[in-house]
């Protein structure tokens, strides 16, 4: 396809599609599928080759929300049977940190609920980052509390955390529908604050709320605006006791044709598959693996993940190899510009220099890989984020899906709300 050519010669010299092309990648039919995800394959191993970043989320404060986001478990007035708790103790969430680094991951993200931190939170949340630094040498810490307030993102820095996570989740001409506790502009505020700090910058988005494709490519055209290393892609899943709960429009092959979109839009950064991939995607993960460099190994904040040892096995069977360690995620000009703000904001400045998203920058066989990407995805209510999962009903009542690709027959015996891991008594799936 003439299409699919043009989208490859852009992604690999970093420019931006036009928003005809980015629409046309939503437009392709199934048969059309196979040769999309080869395409953006292209560009994924131009720019991070065959490596996969797994990142851990540990659910600092789950629940008790006071924002209405419409898709979040945690919201307020939920009634999604979730586990609610209070901070977990520094020490509690670095022994929860170290399950996901003895699976493997390199970044841990630390998310609470609610609209945004304290001062005194924003403490709190430092000393869990040096109990957890302190103990798993060289991980990567991700903070994602909400929105911050002036000051904060640089505490967080300079307490050790690595990046901030925010997501914009829909356009902004829909955003209004989804939550009104708080607007778009705060989000995107937060995100800048971030950037101003010095922090990788993470933000995303949460497909499946019954969006347009205009609106999708509108929210990942605004991601590169901003300028974000990482943009977690999420996958609504509609909890029972939310207002989205009988939202189920997505197919596997629609959450392919969304992820390619985002790489195209988006070639340099890393691009993770977040929540909702195990209930949406199903067996056709490993396909997404050629077209997003980054996942979430096991729970996330609210539900259930894939098993963490089936996560690795499905990396390893597709031809892929973890991220180590001691390799930095991104290409060498994103890792430079990040150091750069970083070195700025030390020096009190605050802004960030950065290559873009892809834009107004050469192009490129560099494609050695730099600083870590962001972390977190959807799922705190308000101003949190962090990738939820969703709630569904005991097996018992779950409705049998006859037709697993029709929308009509939702996958809901997939989802399971999480009773593991942090802030329980149970191990964690990691």
């Amino acid at each position: 396809m003439d299409l699919l050519n043009t989208l490859v010669d852009k992604g690999l010299r970093r420019e931006l599609p036009s928003r005809a092309e980015a629409l046309a990648v939503l437009a392709t039919s199934d048969d059309e599928l196979l040769d999309v995800v080869a395409a953006a394959g292209k560009v994924r191993r131009q720019w991070f080759g065959r490596r996969v970043k797994l990142n851990y989320l540990v659910n600092l404060k789950s629940g008790l929300c006071p924002e209405d986001c419409s898709y979040c478990s945690q919201r307020l007035g939920a009634t999604t049977g979730i586990l609610k708790y209070s901070w977990l103790k520094p020490d509690e969430a670095s022994q929860a940190a170290a399950a996901g680094v003895a699976g493997g991951a390199k970044r841990v993200c630390l998310v609470a609920s609610g609209r945004g931190p304290t001062d005194r939170d924003v403490e709190r949340v430092g000393r869990t980052i040096e109990a957890i630094k302190e103990q798993n040498e060289g991980v990567e810490v991700c903070a994602c509390l909400g929105l911050l307030s002036d000051g904060q993102a640089e505490r967080l820095r300079e307490a050790g955390a690595d990046a901030y996570n925010h997501n914009l989740n829909t356009s902004e001409g829909t955003y209004g529908e989804i939550t009104t506790t708080h607007t778009y502009a705060d989000r995107v505020d937060t995100v800048q604050k971030a950037h101003a700090a010095g922090l990788s910058a993470c933000s995303g988005l949460i497909a499946g709320m019954g969006e347009s494709d205009e609106d999708l490519v509108d929210v990942v055209y605004a991601l590169r605006e901003l300028d974000s290393d990482s943009v977690p892609v999420n996958f609504l899943i509609p909890f029972e006791g939310t207002p989205l709960a009988k939202e189920w429009n997505l197919t596997p092959q629609r959450c392919l044709r969304i992820l390619a979109m985002v790489r195209f839009v988006c070639p340099d950064v890393e691009v993770r598959i977040a929540g909702g991939r195990e209930v949406h995607l199903r067996s056709m993960q490993p396909l997404a693996l050629h077209i997003a460099n980054s996942i979430f190994l096991g729970d996330y904040l609210t539900s259930e993940g894939q098993a963490g040892k089936t996560d690795l096995d499905m990396i390893a069977d597709a031809g892929f190899e973890v991220e180590g360690a001691g390799t930095t995620t991104l290409p060498a000009h994103r890792a430079d510009a990040l150091a750069a703000a970083g070195a700025v904001a030390a020096d009190g400045c605050g802004s960030q220099a950065s290559a873009g998203c892809g834009s107004h920058a050469e192009a490129g066989a560099d494609a050695a890989a730099g600083a870590g990407g962001g972390c977190g995805s959807h799922a705190g209510a308000g101003g949190g984020c962090g990738p939820c999962g969703g709630h569904a009903p005991e097996p018992s009542e779950a409705a049998p899906a006859e037709v697993p690709n029709d929308v009509s027959n939702p996958r809901t015996d997939l989802v399971a709300v999480r009773r593991r891991g942090a802030g329980t008594d149970l191990a964690p799936n990691a």
